[in-house]
């Protein structure tokens, strides 16, 4: 086999992962982000399932992709109802998208118990869903639900319910283990039956809750599985589904199949830090590949080995998937990774300036302060150039004050932030009101430097997050706060760290205001 579709549904079966909930900017950002690593489907949502996700296909339709196709998911018509009028059906023909996936009951237990309809209509509701859909859309995909139960309890059946979906003009076929209860072995034997039985091209789709999705989708691709489906750091409801962080670098990596080029995996790494900053989540030290402890080695008898020949404690090369080697007792530790991010800022810095050293001392105490900079890649810029002296200071700051009063039950509060500034000797004082503390204190700085730096009237605050670092310490504990700004051109993440949540706030809001302005800067020097 020559290479594999990658197919990710982090944006709807990862969202449905407890304790995650992804904004339609989140859900933006992130295809965008996939589209980058070279995911060839991603599946934006279930349009009639929620208000969110009908926005998102919404604005997605106006978001230009290189390489991902955005994919609508939904379910088959619902029993004894028309194509035509079924609410599902039609919200999907809403979402205008050139890909729609359509999942179907293949075991026969959830027509009977889950739908309570016939065997025989379920196979109609199979064929008329597809062949309708098929003659509006440029690509249909069926999941089949539960297929590996199915098949395993009545093989007959499940061959019958795929086989209608050929019939009615199904470009894939996506064998779902959906309760994550096969082995290997199973899913091995099953998909050969199976690719012996039908044409149509087949595809994974294993969810976690046996810890074997990324070994079934494997060996699924061993079996003749031309697509893998699954979701960023593997989240998902229940226990996850198929880890793409995983699958993608063993197909490439281990088995020499093609599904995304050397150049996009190596940020692969990012796109995990992104998904997880995204999701407000923890990062996994020790997730396979991209994990800050994946290439790590403490003392002993490793670090001398790994320093003579990393290939005695390395199964691959970091760098490869945009991961580096951590020698834990060794200030060499993150060097091959500051020069990478200075290549991608296009900051020129040799390999051997000392200046490297004052960036990996500023980001060691950065981060034992709590700051992180996945997901806020502006800030980070910033201190790799302050650390070079190569950040412009545009203005001083002088103070800022925030006021939050509430008068009387059931009134709104009330939110007031002053702004004190120099700007080559001139103080300019700016008052603003906004919902919240953080959004008049936002309003209240560009407010104050506009005058002075038209192009600040440009940008918007997207995003913003809170994340409680300390969690024992209650409200006293420190908070990393991460904002997401851009302007008509791109968007920027910027941090803040502080034992107060205003404090924490106003670092990332005074960040993004740097990066816009020194990147204004560079640009006007270039031109």
């Amino acid at each position: 086999m020559n290479s594999v579709k990658i197919y990710d549904t982090t944006l709807r079966d990862g969202s449905q992962a407890e304790g995650i909930s992804f904004t339609v900017e989140d859900k933006i950002r992130i295809a965008h982000k996939l589209d980058e690593l070279g995911v060839h489907y991603v599946e934006g949502g279930w349009p009639g399932s929620n208000p969110r996700d009908i926005d998102f296909f919404s604005k997605a339709r106006c978001e230009k992709f290189l390489q991902t196709k955005i994919t609508a998911f939904g379910s088959t018509r619902y029993p004894d109802k028309k194509v035509e009028k079924d609410l599902v059906i039609q919200a999907l023909m809403k979402t205008e998208t050139d890909v729609v996936t359509l999942f179907g009951k293949t075991w026969d237990l959830h027509v009977k118990d889950a739908l309570s309809t016939s065997l025989d209509e379920n196979l109609r509701m199979i064929f008329e869903s597809i062949e309708y859909l098929k003659k509006h859309r440029t690509e249909v995909l069926f999941d089949a639900e539960h297929f590996f139960d199915g098949y395993k309890d009545n093989p007959d059946y499940a061959i019958k319910a795929i086989k209608e979906a050929e019939s009615a003009g199904a470009d894939w076929i996506v064998l779902c283990d959906t309760n994550g209860g096969s082995l290997p072995d199973e899913v091995g034997l099953i998909f050969s039956d199976v690719k012996n039985s039908i044409s149509v091209k087949l595809g994974i789709h294993a969810h976690n809750d046996c810890e074997l999705a990324v070994a079934n989708s494997l060996n699924a691709v061993r079996a003749g599985a031309e697509q893998v489906q699954g979701t960023i750091n593997g989240i998902g409801e229940r226990c996850g589904n198929a880890n793409l962080i995983s699958v993608i670098p063993n197909l490439k990596i281990k088995m020499g199949i093609n599904c995304i080029s050397n150049t996009q995996l190596q940020t692969i790494n990012n796109v995990s830090a992104l998904v997880d900053e995204l999701a407000n989540k923890a990062h996994w030290n020790q997730q396979p590949f991209v994990g800050k402890s994946a290439f790590a080695h403490k003392g002993g008898v490793h670090v001398s080995a790994v320093r003579k020949n990393s290939k005695t404690y390395e199964h691959i090369q970091p760098e490869v998937v945009g991961n580096t080697q951590r020698i834990l007792i060794s200030d060499l530790s993150g060097k091959s990774n500051v020069l990478h991010k200075a290549k991608e800022f296009g900051i020129d810095i040799d390999a051997g300036d000392p200046k490297i050293k004052n960036i990996l001392e500023t980001l060691k105490i950065s981060e034992n302060l709590g700051f992180q900079y996945e997901g806020a890649e502006g800030s980070f810029e910033l201190l790799m150039r302050d650390a070079l002296g190569e950040k412009k200071n545009f203005f001083e700051f002088v103070s800022f004050r925030v006021i939050v009063e509430k008068r009387k039950n059931g009134e709104k509060l009330l939110s007031e932030a002053t702004v004190k500034v120099k700007v080559n000797g001139v103080q300019e004082v700016a008052l603003a009101e906004g919902t919240g503390p953080v959004n008049a204190l936002d309003k209240a700085i560009k407010k104050a430097l506009v005058r002075f730096f038209p192009e600040l009237s440009g940008i918007n605050l997207y995003d913003y997050k809170v994340r409680i670092l300390e969690e024992k310490k209650g409200t006293r504990a420190k908070t990393r706060v991460l904002i997401e700004s851009g302007d008509e051109q791109h968007k920027w993440g910027t941090v803040g760290v502080s034992e107060n949540i205003i404090e924490a706030s106003w670092q990332a809001l005074i960040d993004s205001i740097a990066y816009k302005l020194n990147s204004f800067s560079k640009n006007e020097l270039e031109r």
